[in-house]
């Protein structure tokens, strides 16, 4: 298979930066949230998430991912998007910047990623290779570091080739960006100093997030992810209901509480450890599997782990402990 073909195989995402002037951002969430959905309807379209400025990340960043570099060019040059960025406009405090890559995995832990994208001439394409492998081995020695992806120019999208590197957290990332090494290494390759860099202050991960040999699967529909959600949810709530009542807390506040825990519960535990690799095949059934086998199965586990909970909670609120 050739590099072409390659790509237009492989999931792709397109990474968007805009500054938006002051005043004007719950108007432009909005109109992006408007964008986010004309996008979902375009073939191949596998998600897009917004993230507003931090501490750390400048701009408000946009990311795309569609199922191949074909249907994201169809997107991205596609009349609907034009029409929509001439509304917009009014929102923009100068042009966005974009990086497009293609394939590449999508990690789920809430690390810091930061894009980099370098203009290469044909006949340095080997030396910038050799380059980055050298930095990649000196960033690999640093605290917090978590992986290193390069990708090449996409066709008919993007001339720059663009690097992801990604840490831990904020402060690792900055003792590598501040680091003797890295100045030293940037010396080296100093025929490479046309670049552009950006810190993104999280990884687009969400409760779903599944990776099969490298590529992003289409999200669940929107009932298998209510279902998933309320498999996790019911055991997580009676649990912590069972936890907090011996407190005392009047009925406002236990629920203002309860509701609180229930939210870091179920996003950092409920969801990854529980709910998704219960219900991985069934929210991303392998492609070969037909699809009526699949969602019975899935339904199944639903039914049969939703009553085996349901029973457990009824021994233990009226055999073994009796809620007043």
């Amino acid at each position: 298979m050739t590099t072409g073909q390659q790509q237009q195989d492989a999931a792709a995402t397109v990474i968007i930066g805009r500054k938006v002037r002051p005043g004007m951002e719950r108007e432009y969430e909005k109109w992006q949230e408007r964008v986010n959905a004309a996008a979902a309807e375009y073939p191949g379209h596998l998600g897009a998430e917004i993230s507003p400025p931090t501490g750390l990340q400048p701009d408000w960043v946009v990311v795309y991912r569609f199922d191949s570099i074909a249907h994201l060019q169809a997107w991205i040059n596609g009349a609907t998007r034009q029409r929509l960025l001439d509304i917009g406009e009014k929102y923009f405090d100068g042009p966005a910047t974009q990086q497009v890559i293609s394939g590449g995995t999508q990690p789920t832990d809430p690390l810091v990623t930061v894009v980099v994208t370098h203009r290469v001439p044909p006949h340095q394409i080997d030396d910038f290779l050799d380059w980055q492998r050298r930095m990649s081995q000196e960033e690999s020695r640093f605290e917090g570091f978590r992986g290193t992806e390069i990708f090449r120019p996409v066709e008919g999208l993007q001339d720059e080739w663009t690097t992801l590197y990604r840490y831990d957290n904020a402060e690792h990332l900055d003792a590598w960006l501040t680091s003797a090494e890295r100045r030293e290494i940037l010396a080296e390759g100093e025929r490479f100093d046309d670049f552009k860099l950006r810190t993104i202050d999280n990884s687009f991960g969400s409760w779903f997030a599944f990776e099969e040999n490298g590529r992003e699967a289409p999200p669940p529909s929107e009932t298998k992810t209510a279902l998933a959600v309320w498999v996790g949810l019911y055991p997580t709530v009676v649990l912590l209901t069972l936890a907090l009542h011996p407190l005392g807390m009047p009925l406002w506040l236990g629920l203002l509480v309860g509701n609180l825990l229930s939210s870091f519960i179920m996003s950092f535990f409920t969801m990854p450890y529980y709910v998704n690799r219960l219900l991985k095949r069934w929210l991303w059934p392998p492609p070969d599997q037909p699809v009526a086998k699949t969602n019975l199965v899935g339904l199944g586990i639903v039914a049969a782990v939703t009553v085996l909970w349901a029973l457990f909670f009824y021994v233990i609120t009226t055999r073994i402990w009796s809620l007043p």
